[in-house]
């Protein structure tokens, strides 16, 4: 009758079909239709004693009959179509014939009609099958009840006198019963069948979650490990590099200049306490039972304060840094603000690597009406290629995006390299990506970068 239903059809679209019967409903069909038999027998046995009609059927052809208004719904399920026409076709039999029955028959009608509707996936099939069998029973109806009324013997229990007479009154109270049974038959099926679609959506919605809700768990997991890894890369990179260029100017005038030599050591020894202090509490985030909470507090450690010490570092390690914020300060939400720390952090790194000896950076900070833009400029040279496996400006791009703004890489026409970042306030989520409008007229503010490279 129908396939197995597969996970990935949707229950709600048409080319769902119901799960297959299974040898457990089979039994249980078969079990039925066997008490039906034998509780058709029982009522055969009565009514011919009762003597509802004068001339009944032999007793051999009720067998029969009793067999097939019965047996054949041990198949409702897995042939409700056929098992509908074999009961209907032998309920008109048994009129016909005069078989002393009617209770069981009764009932096996309605049980198969319950089923066209309940079990039959093509339900324009359903329909004309039902519709064909109904159809059939009411003419049949229609013509007993005219060779019954035409009949001077027949109903000779009813008065026939009136428009409106207790013959007519009882005609009446048939068709009435008829439309009741066969609309009861018609419905619940529907019903039925209407159900178990609504079951199996419930169920393919809940698997749907299931999966939904494993895939967002793995994209989450993934996401954090980026994080991590980002968050390793911009603490590591920063104060090793630093580290580098301190323990090369202590070993350079260590002989020379002993002063020099120590406070080298001493900031080497400042950027060792820094780093530790950073690793530990990622560290304690990743410790934390609710990793959302602890990346925001993580993000309030560092910020827009943190900048004038980021950029004394930066001076310190050799590379004159200046920062300059221009425009009335607002409020910045702590991922904002962590973000930009890091994209100077990051940005100040690369220039200490590639830049060369007597190179300078600035830093500035521009307050827009909606958006916070961060600078980072400085000259020197420019690697003509792509340095291999550098993740730096991939954790700049992932920050950005990650709340909405827009980012700028490349080597300046005047020599140097810029950064430039413009990130909403608040993140909230994407805003609109503008032009690089000259907030000053600095000749720094007007620079236009050429193609990106990678540092």
């Amino acid at each position: 009758m129908t396939s197995s239903a597969s996970p990935l059809v949707d229950p709600g679209g048409p080319a769902w079909r119901q799960p297959a019967v299974s040898s457990r409903d089979l039994r249980a069909d078969a079990i039925l239709a066997a008490a039906l038999f034998v509780g058709t027998l029982m009522s055969l046995m009565l009514y011919d004693i009762s003597g509802v009609y004068d001339e009944p059927a032999p007793m051999w052809m009720s067998l029969i009959w009793a067999a097939l208004i019965t047996l054949p719904l041990a198949f409702r399920r897995r042939f409700p179509n056929t098992a509908a026409i074999i009961v209907s076709v032998t309920f008109i039999a048994g009129g016909e014939l005069r078989v002393p029955e009617l209770l069981f028959c009764n009932i096996t009608l309605f049980m198969a009609l319950y089923a066209v509707g309940a079990w039959v996936d093509n339900r324009r099939t359903a329909m004309l099958v039902r519709g064909l069998i109904i159809g059939a029973m009411l003419s049949w109806l229609v013509i007993a009840m005219l060779r019954e009324t035409t009949n001077p013997e027949g109903l000779d229990g009813f008065s026939r006198v009136g428009a409106f007479s207790p013959l007519v009154a009882f005609l009446m109270i048939q068709i009435l019963t008829n439309l009741l049974y066969f609309g009861g038959a018609y419905y619940f099926g529907d019903r039925s069948y209407a159900a178990a679609r609504q079951k199996a959506l419930l169920e393919f919605r809940t698997d749907e979650l299931e999966r939904e809700r494993e895939l967002t768990a793995g994209q989450a997991v993934a996401l954090e490990r980026v994080r991590i890894a980002r968050e390793l890369h911009d603490v590591v990179a920063h104060h090793v590099s630093v580290m580098g260029v301190q323990a090369s100017a202590a070993r350079t005038v260590l002989d020379s200049d002993r002063a020099a030599a120590r406070d080298a050591l001493a900031n080497i020894e400042l950027g060792a306490r820094s780093a530790i202090d950073e690793l530990q509490k990622l560290l304690h985030t990743l410790r934390a039972s609710d990793p959302v909470d602890a990346a925001s507090t993580s993000a309030s450690t560092l910020g827009l304060e943190s900048l004038n010490a980021l950029v004394a570092d930066s001076t310190a390690s050799g590379m004159p840094t200046t920062l300059s914020v221009i425009g009335e300060p607002s409020e910045v939400s702590p991922l904002v603000a962590l973000s930009v720390y890091r994209i100077a952090q990051e940005a100040l790194t690369n220039a200490r690597k590639y830049a060369g000896a007597g190179a300078t950076a600035d830093v500035r900070l521009r307050y827009l009406p909606d958006e916070l833009e961060l600078e980072v400029t400085n000259t020197g040279t420019v690697p003509l290629t792509p340095r291999p496996g550098g993740l730096g400006q991939v954790g700049m791009r992932e920050r950005v995006d990650a709340l909405g703004g827009s980012l700028e890489l490349g080597p300046r026409h005047r020599g140097g390299y810029l950064v430039r970042a413009r990130l909403p306030l608040a993140s909230a989520g994407p805003v609109p990506t503008e032009t690089d409008a000259a907030i000053d007229q600095t000749p720094e503010a007007l620079d236009r970068v050429s193609p990106r490279s990678n540092r």
